[in-house]
């Protein structure tokens, strides 16, 4: 037996599992593989997301110094200005404020949860021969 910790799904918080768990699928070209009210998974080309709905979520403001966003995402691309009118079109929203937009961009989803669209070397999915 192992005591390898490896990250399974990230979750988020939402009102809408369905508007989300469509969004996060047809950014990453994703799959939704459970959805109902409660809770939305989406199979992703590298990992996998979920969605909670929460009663009475409020969605973070970013950037906020008086709070934090507690999660932002991070996705990396190779072409900044393709991705983004995908997200966009998707719905997400970008942020005016842009504190590195050398390698990436900051949008919201549709439930106000910040991401980047990074460009950065360092983000690049790693492959199962990188030895992580």
């Amino acid at each position: 037996m192992s005591d390898s910790i490896r990250l399974a799904s990230v979750t988020l918080d939402c009102l809408d599992t369905e508007l989300m768990a469509t969004f996060y699928a047809e950014i990453t070209g994703g799959t939704v593989t459970n959805l109902d009210e409660h809770w939305a998974t989406v199979i992703c080309p590298t990992g996998r997301m979920d969605f909670q709905r929460v009663v009475g979520y409020t969605p973070p403001m970013w950037p906020d110094p008086a709070s934090s966003a507690q999660v932002h995402l991070e996705f990396y691309v190779e072409d900044r200005t393709a991705a983004e009118l995908r997200v966009l079109k998707a719905g997400a929203t970008k942020y005016e404020f842009q504190p590195n937009s050398e390698q990436c961009y900051v949008y919201a989803d549709p439930a106000g949860h910040p991401f980047c669209l990074t460009t950065w070397v360092d983000m690049r999915p790693q492959t199962s021969g990188s030895g992580a």
